[in-house]
């Protein structure tokens, strides 16, 4: 059994990912970055195959990461997190520098940043993730707090893209709760109320042959309160 509010309770940050060079770069929202080994200290990042960024990534043998602080504003989470940059550069009017590799790295709502060359890539169904050793780190702001995804989806009810590794379909979590309520039913002939959440089992699963511990009435003779 799967329970999927199990995995919000995984602890993640917010980060923002990019690739590319000088003359042209994309980066994405990710919530899974990681640090591997300590020395020398490499860390590992989470990407969809189908993420635009990944193409970069493949091609230039260089990333970047930027880790936000807890009130970055909506629409940089927006721009990077929910929309393509196959359809405009996401870099674009955004305070951007480049690394030593000459990767870009956003700044903005930025506590830190780190940049990496790719040592490994490992395939992971419809993600990759690539491995990278830690090229330069920089810390930006002290003082503020950095964004995480329990923030993000408790404070700012704020949800995973698509292409995150985390996401989960709305329609999924809707059944799950559904199936997790429980429901009540009275025999007409004596009134015994059968409790499915104390009884732990459904009402449905009981055989026909069932009768009321009661009286004895058919399970037919129930109805839902």
């Amino acid at each position: 059994m799967i329970e999927l509010e199990a995995l919000f309770k995984i602890t993640y940050g917010l980060f923002i990912v990019c690739s590319g060079d000088k003359s042209r770069g994309n980066g994405y929202i990710s919530n899974t970055v990681f640090q591997v080994t300590a020395d020398p200290p490499q860390f590992a990042i989470c990407c969809s195959k189908n993420n635009f960024t990944a193409e970069f990534i493949k091609k230039t043998g260089v990333f970047s990461v930027s880790v936000l602080e807890q009130e970055t504003p909506s629409e940089i989470l927006g721009r990077f997190g929910f929309k393509s940059g196959r359809d405009f550069n996401k870099l674009e009017g955004m305070s951007v520098k480049y690394g030593e590799t000459n990767v870009p790295i956003v700044l903005d709502s930025s506590l830190a940043y780190m940049e990496f060359s790719v040592i490994n890539t490992v395939e992971a169904g419809t993600h990759l993730i690539f491995i990278g050793k830690l090229i330069q780190s920089v810390l930006l702001d002290k003082a503020k707090e950095p964004l995480t995804y329990q923030y993000y989806r408790q404070v700012r009810n704020g949800t995973a893209s698509k292409n995150a590794p985390t996401y989960i379909d709305k329609s999924k979590l809707e059944a799950v709760k559904a199936s997790e309520s429980f429901e009540k039913y009275r025999c007409m002939c004596c009134g015994f109320i059968y409790n499915e959440e104390k009884e732990k089992i459904r009402f449905s699963e009981l055989p026909d042959s069932w009768t009321c511990p009661v009286c004895g009435s058919d399970k037919s003779d129930f109805i839902e309160v």
